[in-house]
């Protein structure tokens, strides 16, 4: 007789095994109707499982959050069951649920294009209408390999092949189409609905592999409803305006090119840009009490093995042989080792802990070609790393200490809210699971006492501790991993780092790897989305732009200019033969935040017209109170004073809703 146990603590009693369906029925023909699929003691399974033994249920309905990953997860069936009916001889190999969607791996003579998706679109509204039930089978190796080479379907014999002796080989029906899928899935393909769309199509090499044959991918975004799909393609929408390759390029920040895959090329704005950011980091952080170190790039391998990394990333990294020592060096894909070696320098004591080691660290990782983004994702890039050594006792309120700084940080750049994911034991990973009970145990004794509230993530920890992961939503909605701190037993275990304690004994230090913009490329394309190239004025690359009415106030202008300059701004002086409307026109394009306009006027009154970017409406000041203002408006949120260090947040803000209205 299982108990099964529901979410507001209720028992239900059968006589015997029972399958979701029933449990559901059993509370209500209304609950019957809506849910799609449940979490069995914490799974995710078919309605349709059988139930045998005392158990905790959760129903999932369409309005969870957890429907979501279902919905887009039998959109790729259907998708799948749609190309095959269409096109009659196509394999199809993988095709998960992705953030926002699904996609599906076709093996076809002929590639896919867009122009192919109103077709399989109506397909797939036709299928999604048969409402056919999805139904789970389980087969034995030899039956299932037969069954699909007997198709045609050589990888789909292939992926079974390699499963591992003791998985369940399970199909999955859907009318007469049937897949090689472990599910979950909803009861029919009617709960898939109609709010889906196919957006691109993509080469994809089988199993990821360049030496295996290449394959058309097909994308798509699927949601709970209509209002869901428009909302989230109104977001692309935005999202291609914001886009930081379009505006770097319109703004001329920067370049990449094939000469130097995956690294960017920096222009003076660009780089403008990159060194106020750095600066604004490196002064928060002696101002944090932590010591700024340098590195080198190339490191021995000894060192990567040592620490774990050359199992684990290898694959990532560049590597150099030397033929003279017979060395192999690699471009190093992380700080943290090196920071070891530092702290390793001499005797250790624990009055020198906690001890905050930081560094604007350039590190190399090999991405493939496919996987690159503008200056998203790259093979190049800097981060804004520290690690912080100390005591177990210190974990908490180093996490405290460390989220304040965050906080801080990101509400400067005009991020005003964040949410943090925590992230347990993987199931590759170094350490004994003691070693781990202690290290999540620390962590979420940290957040208890930071009052840090987060959801789990389990299973992304990292291999050698677990972390937070501190996520960011911008002003259009779009969420973007970037902080992060991590617990670490395992690191100063490996390479051997030691402290004296109070008690005269050696002992390891606990390692906490900590970063807050993460990359710096990254972190500015995000900035770049997220202001659309509208940046306020303490970050912007050219902050004002003297624009001349006549020729007659061009000294003047370059008078101005140099006052400015000497009171800290970045300034552009146009004294071309031009209309006014047409410069502020160009410079309001280039996003300049303020234009200064001089003519005869002001020349004659020592004045200055100010035009902010986005507002119809001017000014005319003082020069020495323009500037005075200016300056003021262009410091960096940590260098002004309280009041103003508010009005410049303010400024952001206002800046964000203009751009996103």
């Amino acid at each position: 007789m299982p108990a099964i146990t529901l979410p507001d603590g209720s028992e239900r009693r059968f006589d015997g095994p029972v399958t979701g369906t029933t449990v559901a029925a059993s509370i209500g023909p209304g609950l019957a109707k809506a849910a799609l699929a449940m979490k069995l003691d914490g799974r995710m399974v078919d309605l349709s499982t059988e139930i045998a033994d005392d158990a905790k249920v959760v129903f999932i309905t369409r309005r969870d959050g957890d429907a979501l990953e279902l919905i887009r997860h039998d959109t790729a069936h259907v998708l799948a069951e749609a190309v095959q009916e269409l096109y009659p001889g196509t394999q199809v190999t993988i095709g998960p649920s992705i953030e926002n969607g699904f996609y599906y791996d076709f093996a076809r003579n002929a590639p896919f294009t867009t122009a192919d998706f109103p077709a399989i679109e109506a397909k797939m509204r036709e299928i999604v209408a048969r409402g056919a039930p999805f139904v789970r089978s389980v087969q034995n190796r030899e039956e299932a390999t037969a069954f699909f080479e007997a198709k045609g379907e050589s990888y789909k014999a292939e992926l079974i092949r390699d499963l591992g002796a003791d998985q369940t080989i399970t199909f999955y029906s859907q009318g007469d189409w049937i897949d090689l899928c472990r599910g979950p899935h909803m009861r029919t393909t009617g709960d898939v609905g109609t709010a889906f769309k196919l957006m691109k199509v993509a080469g994809a090499y089988w199993r990821g592999d360049h030496r295996n044959p290449m394959l058309t991918r097909i994308y798509g975004t699927a949601w709970r409803d209509q209002k869901e799909l428009d909302a989230h393609l109104h977001m692309l929408e935005e999202a291609e305006k914001r886009d930081h390759r379009r505006i770097g390029k319109d703004m001329n920040l920067f370049h990449m090119q094939e000469e130097a895959t995956g690294s960017v090329f920096w222009h003076p704005k660009g780089w403008k840009l990159y060194r106020t950011a750095e600066a604004y980091m490196r002064r928060r952080l002696e101002a944090g009490g932590y010591d700024e170190v340098k590195t080198p790039q190339l490191v021995d391998r000894a060192l990567w093995e040592a620490s774990g990394h050359w199992d684990k990333y290898r694959e990532h990294m560049f590597q150099a042989q030397v033929d003279d020592e017979d060395k192999t060096l690699a471009l190093k894909p992380m700080n943290c080792p090196c920071h070891v070696l530092i702290f390793r320098q001499g005797l250790r004591s624990y009055r020198e802990l906690p001890l905050r080691m930081a560094e604007f660290g350039a590190c190399h990782r090999y991405e493939p070609s496919g996987a690159l983004h503008g200056i998203m994702r790259v093979r190049a890039f800097t981060q804004d790393d520290a690690h912080i050594f100390c005591t177990e006792a210190q974990i908490a309120p180093e996490t405290v200490r460390f989220v304040a700084l965050l906080s801080s940080v990101y509400r400067d750049f005009g991020f005003d809210s964040f949410r943090v994911k925590f992230s347990d034991r993987p199931d590759v990973r170094a350490g004994t699971d003691e070693t781990w009970d202690r290290a999540e145990g620390a962590l979420k004794e940290a957040c208890a006492i930071a009052g840090v509230d987060y959801e789990l993530n389990p299973g992304e920890g990292a291999f050698y501790g677990p972390k937070l992961e501190f996520v960011l939503r911008d002003a259009i909605g779009r969420d973007w991993q970037c902080g992060t701190l991590q617990v670490d037993f395992v690191l100063p275990e490996r390479l051997d780092a030691e402290y004296v304690g109070e008690d005269g004994a050696r002992h390891r230090p606990v390692m906490l790897h900590r970063a807050i913009l993460g990359s710096f490329e990254r972190f500015l394309g995000i900035l770049i989305e997220q202001y659309a190239g509208r940046f306020p004025l303490w970050l912007a690359p050219v902050q004002v732009a003297i624009a001349t009415v006549v020729s007659d106030a061009d000294p003047y202008a370059f008078e101005v200019a140099q006052a400015l300059k000497a009171a800290g701004l970045t300034v552009v002086t146009d004294t071309a033969n031009s209309k006014i409307n047409a410069k502020i026109r160009d410079h309001s394009l280039q996003h300049v935040p303020v234009i200064a306009i001089v003519g005869r006027k002001e020349a004659e009154g020592r004045t200055l017209v100010l035009r902010r970017l986005g507002v119809e409406k001017q000014e005319t000041l003082p020069l020495h109170d323009a500037v005075a203002r200016l300056a003021q408006e262009a410091l960096a949120p940590d260098l002004a004073p309280d009041l103003a260090r508010d009005a410049a947040r303010g400024r952001a803000a206002e800046v964000l809703e203009a751009v996103v209205m």
